[in-house]
């Protein structure tokens, strides 16, 4: 009966999250960033400040900041998106250009009807992922500019941050009065175990891809990479997926490396500012930073990050990371007390009997 009650509830939360997605968008983001913050009020409050003021200085500082570097990057980052929308076709050219060599070879070595086909369907697959890819690019600012522009954003996620903040320890403590007696000891410490993972992400790894994304964007801006600041930031987002950022930024800065430069020392000085970024971030920023904490797998992540955006939109990518951490901590304290129960012991033991 309890397991019907808690599924009922979980899918009676999954379709007001359907339902309401574009609504809760700030809120989810304000609770991130009190999330984000609570450390530091804390700190604050050990100092001797009242829990009040530390959380209007921190929310004040922490808005000025994003609003400043906001203002700052906005102008940059529109430039380079036209201008690597507008230079697509560009792009293309050169590499059927590199490519033509090869082609010869090919026409040379198979039959006329063969190479034919391939060269149809190989400008037709070029032509449908240029365009594909331009569109998504410009479809993706436009969502971005219209997200910077939306009122809930700029009012709202401030507002909510600051009360959740201010507010954090008494609603921890409320929750956890409401808690089974009989349960709480066990329900503490998964909960502390969530905790403990979400922090070693979100706040250890948000500050790693903040850190790799500067040092990106101004290492290949100093190498005189095109769209250098662009390519920069978006590897250092994105790598919160460990190794799949970095892939897939040094493969567009390659890219362009490529296109760009004549000679192979610039293309060389490109692929040492990726190098140089996982070396300061394996050896240096995630041990540091984030240790051994998170306990999430890349794929798990990159599959929670796809189905919550599938699902619920830009508020589920928010959601994701929360509830796969969620569910990676309850999978494993049930495969612990699955292994530690009669259950597996039964199976252990017939296994042995049966043994030869």
């Amino acid at each position: 009966m309890r397991a019907v009650v808690w599924l009922a509830g979980i899918v009676v939360l999954a379709f007001l999250l359907s339902l309401l997605s574009g609504v809760l968008m700030p809120f989810v983001a304000g609770m991130a960033v009190a999330y984000f913050l609570d450390p530091l009020a804390d700190r604050l409050e050990k100092w001797g400040c009242s829990r009040v003021v530390a959380t209007s200085l921190i929310t004040a500082l922490f808005f000025l900041l994003a609003a400043g570097v906001a203002v700052l990057l906005f102008p940059l980052l529109q430039a380079q998106v036209m201008a690597f929308v507008s230079r697509i076709p560009h792009y293309a050219e050169v590499l059927r250009e590199q490519a033509a060599p090869i082609l010869e070879h090919l026409q040379s070595s198979l039959p006329a009807d063969a190479v034919e086909r391939l060269r149809g369907a190989a400008g037709s697959y070029a032509g449908e992922a240029i365009q594909w890819v331009g569109s998504l690019l410009k479809n993706l600012w436009s969502g971005g500019v219209a997200l910077l522009n939306v009122l809930s954003l700029v009012v709202i996620t401030p507002l909510v941050t600051f009360y959740l903040l201010r507010d954090w320890d008494r609603i921890v403590t409320r929750i956890d009065t409401l808690l089974p007696r009989r349960a709480a000891p066990t329900i503490r410490a998964q909960i502390h175990e969530i905790d403990r993972t979400l922090a070693g992400f979100v706040r250890g790894q948000a500050t790693v891809c903040l850190l790799l994304g500067v040092f990106y964007a101004v290492g290949l801006t100093l190498v005189g990479l095109d769209f250098g600041l662009l390519v920069g930031l978006g590897t250092g987002l994105i790598s919160f997926v460990p190794y799949f950022g970095m892939l897939v930024g040094l493969a567009t800065g390659l890219g362009i490396a490529f296109v760009q430069f004549a000679d192979m020392g610039s293309v060389a000085l490109v692929a040492a500012v990726f190098a140089a970024g996982q070396v300061i971030e394996g050896y240096a920023l995630t041990p540091r930073l984030v240790g051994d904490r998170v306990g999430l797998h890349p794929v798990w992540i990159l599959f929670a990050l796809l189905a919550g955006g599938a699902l619920f939109g830009f508020t589920g990518v928010m959601l994701a990371i929360p509830v796969a951490a969620v569910i990676g901590v309850l999978v494993r304290f049930s495969l612990d007390r699955y292994l530690s129960g009669p259950l597996y012991g039964a199976a252990a033991e017939e296994k042995g009997d049966h043994s030869p």
